[in-house]
């Protein structure tokens, strides 16, 4: 039998005091078994009796506390059953159910810590000190005593205190336990790291952003000892059927002593009589859930919001930053027709190093994802919010919005061409000049996340009934987005009172999950049955607002978090109906004197082992012990890092598409050649890696071995057209293509352009679709 005061921290339990009862009771009935071998069945009696009684004494104690906390608990049947057996004379039954109090407190500590181990583990890695520089010295400070701007030195092992940035080098980072990415990340100069990251490469600077209590990881332990301490809704329902569960006990008790005139049978019925399954398998099932999706980077606060999660029909999606990345990406570039795309985006990255504006961040990042090297630039100068001019490799560049450039360049067919080509719906156009004449121009646009799909897919199939859009964004763009994704409602042009409402009125259909990521989010978080904040790059007052924060920038792992709320719960009420149907059996068999009260006490705890035990369930992965197609969380990093590496790769089908449209018969040829080569180097070795390596793998752990047949045939598709251009090229006249020739080119790289960054997409999808997640 069991405390239902589960979710009390253990330390303020004293379980080294629990350890020592049950040292206590143990050598107590080993001390009287020794001696009732020995026949001296005296001395076994008196050892037996002593041992249930100082358990007793100690189980008093504390229902007495409880009591003056207003709080009631099913430990009194413990008592009155070794009450009973005392004053009955029946010491061993008392014994074995002292030893079994005593050891099902160690078990449930047990299966305590073993489900709380993930957030355990966030708050064991706190930092306590850091090493700040002070007038050139380095110092050991308390984290406590850390400002923004402060220089701190960051050692190989140790937790990243505050959030800032790289000051100098390239800080290697190990994320694992905050977002449950395997690889370690790269941040170079001037990018941020966040707090509670550990450095898992070689020492470096970095300058804090903000003071220790405002950091990210201290926001992260705020939420989570929220989550240690709440309770969740089917725990709190033990505590209310406690005293009419023991109503049944005594009655059922009283009539079978009643009934039969045997005291013993009374007795019998009270060893027996616990419902365990429901106060302790329910909460080891819930917290092992929460555990389970802190390990997979989602912070849930607490049993209830868990509960909740598996309950959740109608959900309401904000669009940046949930829907879509919520960061400007570049899409597209176009440049003048003598110059090499990649060498105006290097040049303009290059010059926008040094300003802060998201824009430019987005270049810089875009640049260095191509694999760009980048230019110190000199004499940098920048107007907030419209662009920024100084020079890079000795050439005078600016950098910025069409009314920034154009006030800086000479008019030109090609710019004429370009004010025209930036006009689109959804974009950001950034245009870069060289030497007083414009070089080209950026396309930048928010993109829908690539899981976005699946994931609004998968929701329904975990019982989701509406899916509704709600943002602040124009309606036509809000609308361009239910063409393709299937929501059911979308409102558009709202106001953050305004989200508030939309969840209200979504509240009659069943409980609503809001999901969003800023400042202007909070209110409908909290007003929502559940809020999700997407705590990644999000606001802190969304995350503080919210039952659920993901923190790593993947919105696929909401659904893992519902597939484990939903596998936590059935395992709970599994427990429930298991358990309680075998101890209300028991009750009766015992009632009716078919179990003797040492029986009984050990059906008793083979109930609470089994139904423990099954709860912890809740912690494993259900798909291990199946034959399933799966990627380990490194190998997926592995492989989108792969085709991030091949997107400079795609670009330029584009770009030489673009180019032969103008160049001159004669060097078309070694264009052509050039892309060949390019093409056969790096992207079709790819594509047969792929074919040859990890499809053969993944249709090995998969049901049907035709799986992926579909993708194997864009491979096939792909090196057929990279054929097709071999062959073109080489049927080139000794003058160039003619007419007819260039405009097959050009409509076979158009498709071959298409149809790779299409496979590219699925490839992604379904790789995160068959992601180890749950």
């Amino acid at each position: 039998m069991t405390k239902s005061r589960i979710f009390e921290p253990f330390w303020q339990r004293g379980e080294l005091g629990k350890r020592l009862l049950l040292a206590v009771m143990a050598l107590a009935l080993l001390a009287g078994t020794v001696a009732w071998l020995a026949d001296r069945p005296d001395l076994s009696a008196s050892s037996w009796a002593a041992g249930t009684a100082v358990i007793l004494a100690s189980l008093l104690t504390e229902i007495a506390i409880s009591l003056g906390r207003k709080e009631f608990g099913l430990d009194l049947i413990a008592a009155l059953s070794m009450g009973g057996a005392l004053l009955l004379g029946e010491y061993l039954t008392g014994s074995i159910v002292a030893l079994m109090y005593t050891g099902g407190q160690a078990l449930e500590d047990f299966a305590q810590r073993r489900a709380r181990r993930e957030l355990t583990a966030l708050l064991n890695r706190v930092p306590r000190t850091a090493a700040r520089y002070a007038d050139g010295q380095l110092q050991e400070v308390s984290v406590e005593e850390l400002k923004p701007d402060d220089r701190i030195l960051v050692r190989r092992g140790e937790v990243v205190p505050v959030d800032g940035n790289v000051m100098d080098g390239i800080a290697v980072l190990d994320e694992a336990a905050l977002t449950g990415e395997a690889l370690p990340v790269r941040r170079r100069s001037g990018e941020p790291v966040t707090s509670g990251t550990t450095n898992a490469g070689d020492a470096f600077e970095m300058l804090a952003a903000n003071s220790a209590s405002d950091s990210t990881y201290a926001a992260i332990v705020r939420l989570v000892e929220e989550a240690r301490a709440a309770k969740a809704p089917m725990v709190r329902l033990a505590d209310r059927y406690a005293l009419g569960f023991l109503a049944i006990t005594l009655l059922l008790a009283g009539g079978a002593w009643a009934v039969s005139g045997e005291a013993i049978r009374a007795l019998a019925v009270l060893v027996i009589a616990t419902p365990c399954p429901l106060i302790l398998a329910v909460p080891v099932a819930i917290v092992s859930g929460v555990s389970r999706c802190a390990a997979k980077g989602v912070l849930v606060k607490g049993g209830g919001a868990l509960e909740m999660l598996a309950r959740v029909k109608t959900v309401i999606l904000d669009k940046t930053g949930t829907i879509t990345d919520g960061r400007a990406r570049l899409i597209e570039v176009k440049s003048r027709t003598d110059l090499d795309p990649l060498e105006v985006l290097r040049l303009a990255a290059s010059l926008d190093q040094g300003s802060h504006h998201v824009i430019a961040r987005a270049l810089v990042a875009a640049a260095r994802e191509r694999g760009l090297r980048l230019a110190a630039p000199s004499g940098s100068r920048e107007e907030a919010g419209s662009g920024v001019t100084g020079r890079i490799d000795g050439h005078e560049i600016a950098v910025g919005g069409w009314d920034f450039v154009s006030a800086r360049i000479e008019e030109t067919a090609f710019s004429r061409e370009i004010r025209e080509w930036i006009r689109r719906d959804g974009t950001v156009a950034v245009l870069a000049a060289k030497d007083g004449i414009l070089a080209g121009a950026f396309l930048l646009a928010d993109e829908v996340r690539p899981e976005a799909g699946s994931v609004l897919r998968r929701l329904r199939e975990a019982g989701v009934d509406r899916i509704v859009l709600a943002t602040g964004d124009r309606t036509e763009l809000a609308e361009s987005l239910q063409s393709f994704l299937g929501l059911d409602s979308v409102v558009a042009e709202l106001k953050p009172e305004d989200k508030t409402r939309i969840v209200e009125a979504e509240r009659s259909a069943g409980p609503v999950m809001m999901v969003g990521d800023g400042v202007n989010d909070a209110p409908a978080l909290a007003a929502a049955d559940v809020g999700v904040a997407m705590g990644a790059r999000g606001a802190a007052a969304s995350s503080e607002a919210a039952d659920v924060v993901i923190l790593v920038d993947r919105l696929d792992r909401l659904v893992s978090a519902i597939s484990i709320a939903h596998r936590s719960r059935n395992i709970a009420l599994q427990s429930v109906y298991m358990g309680m149907g075998l101890s209300v059996a028991g009750m009766f068999a015992a009632a009716f004197g078919y179990l003797t009260p040492v029986q009984g006490a050990l059906l008793q705890e083979a109930i609470d082992v089994v139904a423990i035990l099954n709860a912890l369930r809740a912690l494993g992965n259900p798909m291990r012990w199946r034959k399933t197609t799966h990627l380990p969380p490194a190998e997926l990093i592995q492989l989108e890092a792969e085709h991030r590496a091949l997107m400079d790769v795609v670009d330029e089908l584009r770009h030489t598409t673009e180019r032969i449209q103008n160049l001159p018969k004669t060097e078309v040829r070694k264009e052509l050649a050039d892309l060949d080569a390019l093409l056969r180097r790096r992207l079709l070795p790819h594509e047969r890696q792929d074919d040859e390596e990890l499809y053969p793998r993944l249709r090995s752990r998969a049901a049907t071995p035709d799986a992926l047949a579909g993708m194997s045939r864009a491979h096939m598709e792909i090196q057929r057209q990279v054929h097709s251009l071999t062959s073109l090229r080489k049927a080139l006249g000794a003058h160039g293509p003619s007419p007819a020739q260039r405009y097959e080119i050009q409509r076979l790289l158009h498709g071959l352009e298409a149809i790779t960054r299409l496979h590219f997409a699925q490839e992604l999808e379904i790789y995160r679709l068959l992601e180890d997640e749950q």
